[in-house]
Order: C-alpha cells, then structure tokens, then sequence
C-alpha cells in the first residue's frame, strides 16, 4: 500500500497528500508519517514546494483530528467501539495515555506516538474535553510533526535514494523509525533537564 500510495502523492500531489493526512488522522490504517517523509523529498527534488506542503500537511491533519474529535464527541461511546473494532484500534492504550498524561497527551500523540493520535481524537471527544483546549494541543503538535518529517524528508532525501537501492521498500520504514528513535531521544533529554531544574531549585 505505501507504494502505491507514494505513486499516488508523486502523481497528484497536494491534493493526494491532503486527503490522505485527513483519513489518516480520523483513522484509517494509512503510513501518514512515512508520505510526510516522501513529501520532503519530494520538496529537495523541486517537485513540491516546501511551504505548500508544510500548510497544506498541517491543515489536512488539523482537520482530520477535528473530525475525530467530533465523532467521539456527538457519536458517542458505541460509534467509537465500533471503530475501533472495525480498524483493530487501541481504545485501552489510549484511555490510559490520556489519563496520565491529561492534555499534554494530545499534543504527544501527534508526534511521538502518533499511532495514537486518532484515538486520542476520539477519547477526547468522548469525554467532552474542551474543545478549545483540544485545537490548542493539536494545532501545536500537529505543526511540530509536519514540519519534523517534512523537514527531515527534504534533508535526507539523497540518502534515501541512496537507502533504497540497498533496502528496496523497507526504506521508508527504516527511515520512520530512525525518526521515531531521534524524537525519543529529545524527548527524554528534555525531561532529564527538566528534572535537573527541578531538583537545583528545590
């Protein structure tokens, strides 16, 4: 499916990109994350234009979140379990990841876990969290997940090339979860020196 997918966005476009990011974010089972990737080097090989994709990306997710949100929000908990049946869905995993993180889950799970992100969606809007609350967090982390795998496509875009002719389709997996394990990275690093601010002043 990735590559065909890939065949679809190189052919169509934005317009290919922005529909699939929206599906993606309402939760359909579809490699958002690696056609970001793509699209950036797409970008460095000047067949996209890098500020077209980066607000064409966002909006398409932003709005794909919303209407995630509004599915769980005025369809309730049955639609939701249906759903979730339905695309082999992580309810459970994201309930939980909700109620420790509280919103700051939300703007996580655009990013670091996004896997989560469209149930979270759901979750979200499940329980009536605020909704102006809910488009901050998304807004935020749905700006910094484009613009990293954008960004990251476009700068790597001749090794990819280069990946390619060693991996075959596995590329863009390999390429994700290098990705997936730098942004980890920071993540915990940023935590550590929280805690260590924390602890000096203290």
């Amino acid at each position: 499916m990735t590559d065909q997918l890939l065949v679809i966005v190189a052919s169509y476009g934005l317009p290919a990109l922005f529909v699939v990011l929206v599906l993606a974010a309402i939760g359909f089972p579809l490699p958002a994350t690696l056609l970001l990737i793509a699209a950036g080097s797409f970008v460095a090989q000047e067949q996209m234009n890098l500020w077209q994709v980066l607000i064409v990306s966002s909006i398409g997710a932003i709005l794909g979140d919303q209407i995630g949100y509004a599915l769980g929000r005025y369809g309730g908990r049955n639609v939701v379990s249906h759903l979730s049946k339905r695309w082999g869905g992580q309810l459970g995993r994201a309930e939980a990841f909700t109620s420790r993180w509280g919103g700051a889950s939300i703007f996580f799970s655009r990013w670091l876990v996004s896997s989560l992100g469209p149930w979270i969606n759901l979750t979200s809007g499940i329980t009536a969290y605020p909704w102006r609350r809910f488009i901050i967090w998304d807004v935020l982390g749905e700006l910094l997940w484009v613009a990293l795998c954008v960004i990251a496509g476009n700068i790597f875009s001749d090794r990819v090339q280069y990946l390619a002719e060693i991996f075959g389709n596995a590329t863009w997996v390999i390429l994700g979860i290098l990705i997936a394990i730098i942004l980890l990275w920071m993540l915990i690093m940023s935590f550590r020196r929280s805690s260590n601010v924390s602890a000096s002043s203290s």
